[in-house]
């Protein structure tokens, strides 16, 4: 598990609690302290799932964003409703590389082709609990016919897409009707870039 030079840590067992549409593995492992000595093992459970892909979709010629509505359970307690505006978004669970994931998804979730993408930046979602790493792009493209219901039936999806004018599209980082991680990294940074140029 280490790399010559590294910090010493180690995994001393590992065991699969669920897995279904996700996986929760319970570990055990020790690592080295700040101090240069052993700690003593910690057990925690692992959530365990693919990598994610988010798209911002971009048109430059109108200065707007597609923005994407769905159900989301996690936010079943948020008022006023579970159903959250977010960016185009969809796991790696193929062997796709994740700017082709974001076209994929743009297809699936959007119907629209992006035209030049732009790694916005990536991140660890959660590393205290999840395996998860989420690649963020800027997708240029044409979103002068976009909108509408979309999504696969296949994975039960149920996406309302809409084009939205950019500085919108930021202001609803300020009411809280973009509120999810993923959203809000990348119209932070969309902001910043936008200002840029």
């Amino acid at each position: 598990m280490n790399k010559p030079g590294s910090r010493q840590w180690n995994i001393e067992h590992r065991e699969t609690l669920y897995d279904g549409f996700y996986r929760m593995d319970r570990v055990r492992f020790t690592h080295e302290l700040h101090g240069g000595r052993a700690g003593r093992p910690v057990e925690r459970e692992l959530f365990v799932r693919d990598d994610v892909v988010g798209v911002l979709p971009y048109d430059r010629a109108s200065d707007s964003v597609l923005l994407v509505e769905q159900f989301r359970i996690g936010a079943m307690e948020q008022s006023p409703d579970p159903w959250l505006w977010e960016i185009v978004a969809g796991m790696i669970d193929t062997d796709e590389e994740p700017e082709e994931v974001a076209r994929r998804e743009a297809r699936e979730e959007a119907g629209i082709e992006l035209n030049r993408i732009e790694l916005m930046t990536q991140y660890l979602a959660s590393p205290g609990a999840t395996t998860e790493e989420v690649f963020v792009y800027l997708g240029e493209c044409d979103l002068s016919a976009a909108g509408g219901h979309h999504g696969l039936a296949e994975e039960d999806e149920d996406i309302h897409a809409r084009v939205v004018p950019a500085d919108v599209a930021i202001g609803m980082l300020e009411t809280r009707q973009v509120r999810n991680a993923l959203s809000i990294i990348a119209l932070q940074w969309f902001e910043k870039w936008r200002s840029k140029r």
